[in-house]
């Protein structure tokens, strides 16, 4: 049992110029970024509204000569000249944390930034055919209307389809329908040589549709009592204790509110008034305006992860997370991880069905996403704090517990301990059969943390006839 009233004792820290434009960041912030941000938002919202009054059958017209686009320039690739193949999207745009180093290396380009628009949305089938770049506010304004919705929102309105679907999709996820990924019905993906296919770039995808209401009713219990009592109070707010199946539940949603949270930076009217309705600022504005400086400090000194934990050890993370970091409030948000005739990346816990845990049925096993989303404890008392040993640790917990870390955000993992916390046959077997070695870069290497050389890059692709498994211990 973690002892919650003694800390681990660490060091103090000293200051140094980095420390204070942390502190005075928010100059930056609310007289650059979120002026910005708005224009950003407002010309994002006008394109969006153009592209709606467009008939149907005029953006299909217009996806199909992107795509030809993007077969085209794949055509013009020189493999022995050329670098390896990626978007031309600046890094800095992406949402999350982690730096997009692998673009550093010299590589070959294709630009997708057309491929943001609604193509249909078939209520008959219930699913919406959309492009990649098609974000979860865009979807949102335009599906709600039709009193239809994505059957699992992300909660930001910057993340768009292709990201989650090529990350899986986090943060935001469903007991009933699982991850993003999964309610994904089709795919339509340009293969290395220019042919569509199953592995290659993402230019459209149809996802499952839900009916939804104008007002959902909320139930908030507040729960009191040691962490391993508050992850069981969050199982039992969705999923039965005895083994049967959960009926539609999403009826009445039902939160659980952990007690031990931070006091919010201001809860100030003249504030709110002030800035309010600037909120919130763009997401790839705050990062272009970092620096190199201040992206490693974040690094360094805040976490910033995502633990897929299976529910029935919710509590062992809980008190993982408190020992190592000490960081709250903590998000938690359940999903299904289904059982699938292959073995994808991310997958169940072999024979769970056998073990009729909580939330579990016959064909997938209940998650919770752990988000940790904030400065430790121990950052905020002045102490030294190792973020990326803090990491490297959590991460090996993952991977001792059968559990997942997004990588969307910093890794400190090897190539050893990426392969044996995801799996990679099935993974591997796809990118030898499409033509995607020696083209589009391992999945690895586009996670790893610090800059790649092109030598680098070459010689893993060269090397990845056989995938980098970790020896069974």
């Amino acid at each position: 049992m973690v002892d919650l009233q003694e800390p681990l004792v660490r060091p103090k820290k000293k200051k140094d110029l980095v420390d204070y434009l942390v502190k005075f960041r928010w100059i930056v912030v609310i007289f650059v970024v979120l002026p910005i941000s708005v224009l950003i938002y407002f010309n994002i919202y006008l394109g969006d509204m153009w592209s709606a009054l467009k008939s149907e059958k005029r953006r299909q017209k217009q996806h199909d000569e992107s795509v030809q686009k993007v077969v085209k320039r794949l055509k013009q690739r020189n493999p022995k000249k050329d670098g390896l193949v990626c978007t031309a999207r600046k890094p800095w745009i992406a949402v999350g944390m982690r730096n997009v180093d692998y673009k550093r290396a010299r590589h070959f380009e294709v630009d997708l930034s057309a491929f943001r628009n609604i193509l249909e949305v078939d209520k008959e089938r219930m699913v919406a055919k959309v492009e990649p770049l098609v974000n979860m506010g865009q979807i949102t304004r335009y599906t709600c209307s039709m009193n239809l919705a994505l059957a699992v929102v992300a909660e930001l309105d910057d993340l768009t389809v292709g990201g989650l679907i090529n990350g899986y999709g986090i943060e935001g996820s469903s007991h009933l329908y699982g991850l993003f990924s999964d309610t994904v019905v089709a795919m339509e993906v340009v293969l290395a040589d220019g042919r569509v296919g199953t592995l290659g770039f993402l230019v459209s995808a149809e996802i499952k549709l839900i009916p939804i209401k104008e007002y959902m009713r909320l139930t908030y219990t507040p729960v009191k009592g040691t962490l391993k009592e508050m992850a069981q109070a969050y199982a039992d707010s969705f999923a039965p204790r005895d083994g049967e199946e959960e009926g539609q539940q999403d009826q009445q949603c039902r939160v659980v509110v952990q007690a031990l949270v931070l006091p919010a930076c201001s809860d100030s009217t003249q504030e709110g008034f002030l800035f309010g309705w600037l909120m919130p600022p763009k997401v790839s504005l705050l990062k272009a305006t970092q620096g190199e400086s201040i992206r490693n400090y974040y690094h360094d000194n805040h976490v910033i992860q995502d633990m897929l934990v299976p529910l029935y050890k919710v509590g062992d993370a809980l008190e993982f997370v408190h020992k190592e970091m000490e960081v709250y409030p903590l998000w938690l948000c359940p999903h299904r991880l289904y059982k699938l005739p292959v073995k994808t990346m991310v997958y169940p816990e072999p024979g769970f069905e056998h073990h009729h845990r909580q939330g579990d049925t016959s064909y997938a096993q209940m998650f919770t996403d752990v988000g940790v989303y904030y400065a430790p404890a121990a950052v905020l008392r002045g102490e030294v704090f190792d973020g990326a040993q803090a990491v490297h640790r959590l991460e090996q917990w993952l991977i001792e517990n059968h559990s997942y870390q997004p990588q969307y955000a910093v890794s400190e993992l090897n190539e050893k301990d990426f392969w044996r916390m995801f799996d990679a046959s099935h993974y591997e077997h796809c990118r030898q059969k499409y033509g995607a070695v020696g083209t589009f870069m391992s999945v690895y290497y586009k996670s790893k943390k610090g800059r790649k050389t092109e030598k680098e890059v070459q010689e893993a692709e060269a090397a990845i006839l056989e995938p980098a498994y970790a020896d069974e211990a």
